[in-house]
């Protein structure tokens, strides 16, 4: 298939599998991010060096000299804790400024990388569809901007620009910057503690499935946009896991104990609110070692259904790879890291 594709992030982890899949079918591609990816540019891709924050000007003009036809905007700023400001500016600013760009260059088709917290409202979410409303109140500014950005990007969507909104769900495999580093650190330094009964049923994505998600949603805004355009969907691998028994073949997998100590989920609620405001009064540098939001993410089941986003695609989307082969694929990594 050819097209012409520009990917926000396309140098991190998510963005770098949809720059890859978008290579791999033949599409010419461009990334724009905040820093250099000289690896991006050896493969044939133009790299814009931007932040998406400022004015649109300049990446108006680059996505109009592109011809750029999808723009795949995976760029935000992750975490948990940290300037609401900085948070709003990177997930909120940049996300109106890509639109205004979009709109101005003539693009037709934005698929927009969300996030299942948009809608966490720190209770169970099992086998959950697409019409979860977004709670009063979140426990952190990354899901806060990011539900703010997503309601940005659905409002936009019009005959001039389809837009779509996916929610891949704790995104995993090789090259992964967050989860799994953080998850082996803490279990190497014995902080690693089951939170809550254990029993929390969660749905995971491997990034290779993720990107492949993004593919299929443009290519479905732009054969059947009936389906999809102006909403949000769930992606994740269609098997849900038990989470603790997952995390414990990720451990084992890799040489390491399996987590056997809990804590109750009130108690890491309350040392997580304690953390928060430590680190705050205190102005401490990184993120606590809990939080409210991790802790009640840890403690309560989120599984989501992809039915719906599989039939607004019609047959576009197949699950690429199985949650138990991803799986292997990552013990196999980190264990080389």
């Amino acid at each position: 298939m050819s097209g012409s594709a520009a990917v926000t992030g396309g140098g991190g982890f998510l963005g770098g599998a949809v720059v890859d899949a978008l290579l791999a079918r033949g599409e010419r591609v461009a990334s724009i991010s905040r820093g250099a990816y000289p690896e991006l540019e050896a493969r044939g891709v133009e790299t814009l060096r931007a932040d998406l924050a400022d004015d649109p000007s300049t990446l108006t003009e680059f996505l109009r000299r592109r011809e750029v036809d999808t723009v795949y905007h995976c760029a935000a700023r992750p975490g948990v804790f940290g300037s609401a400001r900085l948070y709003e500016r990177a997930n909120v600013d940049a996300t109106a400024r890509v639109l205004e760009a979009c709109r101005a260059a003539g693009v037709p088709r934005l698929v927009f990388t969300s996030s299942p917290s948009v809608v966490f409202d720190g209770g169970d979410h099992v086998n959950a569809g697409p019409d979860l409303p977004y709670p009063d109140r979140y426990l952190a500014h990354y899901p806060r901007t990011k539900a703010e950005a997503e309601r940005l990007v659905l409002a936009a969507d019009a005959p001039e620009l389809a837009t779509v909104s996916l929610r891949p769900h704790l995104i995993f495999g090789p090259q992964d910057p967050n989860l799994i580093p953080r998850l082996l650190e803490r279990a190497d330094a014995r902080r690693l503690r089951i939170v809550g009964d254990g029993m929390s049923e969660v749905s995971l994505t491997y990034v290779e499935n993720a990107a492949a998600a993004h593919l299929a949603a443009a290519d479905g805004l732009r054969e059947d946009p009936a389906d999809l355009h102006g909403r949000a969907f769930f992606v994740n691998n269609d098997e849900p896991v038990r989470l603790w028994q997952w995390i414990n073949r990720i451990l084992e997998g890799t040489g390491r104990s399996p987590v056997t100590r809990r804590v109750p989920a009130a108690a890491a609620y309350a040392a997580g609110a304690c953390l928060e405001l430590a680190y705050g009064a205190l102005r401490l540098a990184g993120e606590p070692p809990m939080t409210r939001f991790v802790a009640r993410q840890l403690a309560t089941s989120h599984s989501y259904d992809m039915a719906p986003f599989k039939s607004a695609c019609r047959g576009r989307y197949h699950e690429p790879v199985g949650l138990d082969e991803a799986t292997r694929r990552t013990i196999a990594w980190a264990g080389r890291s």
